[in-house]
């Protein structure tokens, strides 16, 4: 099955701690993704000055599964399910099935 989801898409968690929040999609691993500021988690990291590395105790984002977010559509306010049409040169293009409208540029 192709990916519905990709980088830089706005999408909405739908389950979860994080549910109803909205963010960017910053990066894809397998099935998972991971959405700014949403899912934080604490993170406890060994100073390194060769690396330049402070640290201590550093927030950052941990991955969610790509079923429990939706690409959110700002016509409408809300997530929605996403739909493929195919174009008269062979391309594919992600539409939202409520609308029709295109998700790509």
């Amino acid at each position: 099955m192709a990916n519905r989801i990709k980088k830089g898409d706005q999408v909405v968690v739908i389950a979860g701690k994080d549910k109803g929040k909205q963010g960017e999609v910053i990066r894809m691993d397998g099935e998972r993704v991971f959405v700014s500021n949403i899912n934080l988690v604490k993170r406890h990291t060994k100073p390194n000055p060769q690396a330049g590395i402070a640290g201590g105790v550093v927030e950052r984002e941990a991955s969610i599964h790509v079923s429990n977010v939706m690409p959110f559509n700002p016509e409408t306010g809300r997530g929605e399910r996403i739909g493929y049409k195919v174009l008269g040169d062979g391309r594919k293009l992600r539409v939202f099935r409520s609308s029709g409208e295109a998700l790509d540029v």
